[in-house]
């Protein structure tokens, strides 16, 4: 098989998307996105405060997944693939979730752990291409309930840990104090053993931020700039970062605590410069799918 149609679904704290992908692999493998679909259900507004998903979202999960299986049969898709992150994780309910998922759409959904979740983004693209083999980056993607994070050297894993700290979690005020402590103190160890000249970062909200700030492709995001961005969110209302920025309500709240735990992890590690290569899970499904069915 030299060409198909792929499907990703990212079951995630903040948000629910599908990325409809073809692909085609000739002399280079060639990425062409035919459909995307974000659903921003907020799973995690029920699981950190109450620990479970309640029935109201469940039925609205249910009717994005069984609408996702009738895209896919729409565009032919040849194989998918549905992970769930934070929210499922820790949800009570989480496995009886996903059996009513598979039961109302007919969809799998593997719930995977931080450091999976991590890897999949990674696959992503040509992140490995952005790094200069002879030096250390910090990897950063922040979601709706966890913040993923990991050292490479050489273009391979040194370290990595993940933290409940994401943007529903902490606007839900469900964060442990005790976790932002311990973030701090893993990038302060990350800074001095390692050095990493640059952040890569990840996440819906550091994507928008970087486009907002009118940045080319690869050019990345300086520390001071990203600081004085904020700052400037800062002294609006929710309903003025909608009116003036033109944000969507789904992003005018989440944006700021997502750049505060960019700016923490660039602080504590006297890092300047934030690549943004523009990559989420669903972008590593599709290129995990790709390497085992194109041969």
């Amino acid at each position: 098989m030299t060409k198909a149609t792929f499907a990703a679904i990212d079951i995630g704290s903040n948000a629910i998307r599908l990325l409809i992908s073809h692909v085609e692999q000739n002399e280079a493998t060639e990425f062409k996105k035919a459909a995307f679909i974000r659903v921003p259900i907020r799973l995690g507004e029920d699981v950190f405060t109450t620990g479970r998903i309640g029935a109201e979202k469940l039925h609205k999960l249910n009717e994005a997944m069984q609408a996702f299986s009738h895209l896919m049969g729409a565009f032919d898709v040849q194989a998918f693939r549905a992970y769930a992150t934070s929210a499922m994780r820790e949800a009570a309910n989480g496995p009886a979730v996903v059996e009513d998922i598979r039961n109302a759409s007919g969809i799998p959904v593997e719930i995977i752990s931080g450091e999976e979740e991590a890897e999949t983004i990674f696959e992503a693209g040509d992140t490995a291409g952005l790094m200069n083999s002879d030096k250390r980056y910090l990897y950063v993607d922040v979601g709706g309930g966890s913040t993923e994070a990991t050292v490479y050297s050489n273009r391979k894993r040194a370290c990595s840990e993940s933290f409940p700290l994401g943007t529903v979690r902490m606007l839900s005020g469900a964060t442990d104090r005790s976790e932002i402590k311990r973030f701090k103190e893993w990038l302060r160890t990350v800074a001095e053993k390692y050095h990493p000249v640059a952040i890569i970062g990840s996440g819906g909200n550091i994507n928008k931020a970087h486009k907002m700030l009118s940045k080319k492709e690869r050019e990345p995001l300086r520390y001071v700039e990203l600081k004085l961005f904020f700052e400037q969110l800062s002294n609006m209302s929710y309903e003025e970062r909608m009116e003036k920025c033109g944000l969507n309500d789904y992003r005018a709240d989440v944006i700021m605590p997502a750049l505060e735990i960019f700016l923490t992890a660039a602080r504590t590690c006297k890092i300047n410069e934030i690549i943004v290569p523009k990559i989420g899970l669903a972008d590593g499904i599709i290129h995990q799918l790709s390497k085992e069915f194109l041969r």
